[in-house]
């Protein structure tokens, strides 16, 4: 390691921007006195709507509550069967045992790495009673053939797509069709309200039913009462996260825009290289992702602690998304083991996610690619 590489600021895996006007506004929400869920957190959930292409939108406090409370939505309870991917945050399964349902994984497609639809459709049982797919990295899984699966077995869907706010198939953007679309505006996701999350519905009546379950299960009897039949969850937004999400989704465009391009030049410095035969990149989309995470595949030999220690000391942060679901001890209790997914097992003990950010340089993508020979052959010592 060169002495100017040390010398250079540490490039974390991922940073938010929020921009002056953002925090200014903040201020004024504080100075309020009106913080908690309010005018502001309603002001995103038209925004959203509009984004989405007038669906009804409700947001929460986290991407996590949003998917189990669409769950609930969908009627999924005991006795029912969920099939997800095993390659994920581990969210996506822990809302299915949440909702006291059963989580089914289907192994991943090894190129795209998300869920393989041919082996989600063979997983399909009289038990199974929704569908998750993972957009993994900002990458959307085919919706074509998801919603013909889908409607040939009369099954719920719940997208998370809590990665891939921005996205787009075929020209549509992710949220704009569907059953239920789960969102995460998280601090490393591609806009954040710090923490939060969103549906969007398909009609205005689960929209409704949604408010309730985020908050008590209260219903107001009119202006003074107040009804509970359901036990549900604190899962609102407060108005100061919302103030923050509303900056960020005014430069979605920016965002994404900014990423591609970022995206781009790291398969321009790859290219040819003999780094692109030994990591296996990502998928080249240049249309539908919204390069949440730039993510790669470490070969066998390295060793993957190896290999972010040896980024680190260069001043590289990186990532590791995800280890696979299965593999957790709470999984492993459950009767799953290691050799079920062994796709999403492969993946999950070597995949990297390098830095990828709007205020990154295209000098910052050439450090990265500059350091990754040097860690991959410390690694693979």
């Amino acid at each position: 390691m060169t002495s100017d590489a040390a010398a250079l600021p540490f490039l974390p895996f991922t940073r938010p921007d929020i921009d002056e006007q953002t925090i200014s506004a903040v201020g004024d929400v504080l100075r309020s006195g009106w913080i908690t869920t309010g005018p502001q957190a309603r002001a995103f959930e038209d925004e959203l709507s509009q984004f989405c292409g007038g669906r009804p939108v409700r947001v929460f406090n986290s991407g996590t509550a949003a998917l189990e409370i669409a769950l609930r939505l969908a009627r999924v309870g005991p006795g029912d069967e969920v099939i997800t991917t095993p390659l994920s945050w581990v969210a996506t399964a822990n809302v299915i045992l949440a909702v006291g349902a059963k989580p089914v994984f289907a192994d991943i497609d090894p190129r795209t790495r998300n869920i393989d639809l041919d082996r989600l459709e063979a997983a399909i049982t009289p038990a199974t009673r929704a569908l998750i797919p993972v957009d993994l990295a900002g990458l959307p899984v085919d919706r074509d053939r998801l919603a013909a699966i889908a409607g040939k077995h009369r099954l719920r869907v719940i997208e998370d797509a809590c990665q891939s706010f921005g996205a787009l198939w075929n020209g549509q953007r992710i949220g704009s069709t569907g059953d239920f679309i789960c969102f995460s505006f998280h601090a490393n996701k591609n806009i954040t309200s710090t923490e939060g999350g969103a549906i969007v519905f398909p009609d205005e009546a689960s929209a409704v039913e949604a408010e309730r379950w985020r908050l008590q299960g209260v219903r107001r009897t009119g202006e003074d009462g107040i009804e509970v039949e359901f036990a549900g969850e604190k899962a609102n937004l407060t108005d100061v996260a919302a103030c923050i999400g509303r900056g960020q989704l005014k430069r979605l465009d920016e965002f994404t825009a900014r990423r591609k391009q970022l995206a781009a030049h790291y398969f321009h410095c790859l290219a040819g290289s003999a780094i692109s035969e030994a990591l296996q990149l990502p998928v080249t989309d240049e249309h539908n992702s919204n390069w949440h995470m730039f993510q790669c595949v470490l070969p066998e030999r390295a060793r993957r602690p190896d290999f972010i220690r040896a980024m680190r000391e260069r001043g590289i942060g990186i990532g590791v998304h995800y280890p696979a679901i299965h593999l957790f001890e709470l999984y492993r209790r459950m009767g799953f083991h290691a050799g079920q997914f062994p796709h999403a097992e492969r993946v999950g003990q070597s995949i990297v996610t390098l830095p990828l950010f709007p205020r990154m340089s295209e000098a910052d993508v050439e450090r990265v690619c500059d350091a990754l020979p040097h860690a991959l052959e410390e690694a693979s010592r």
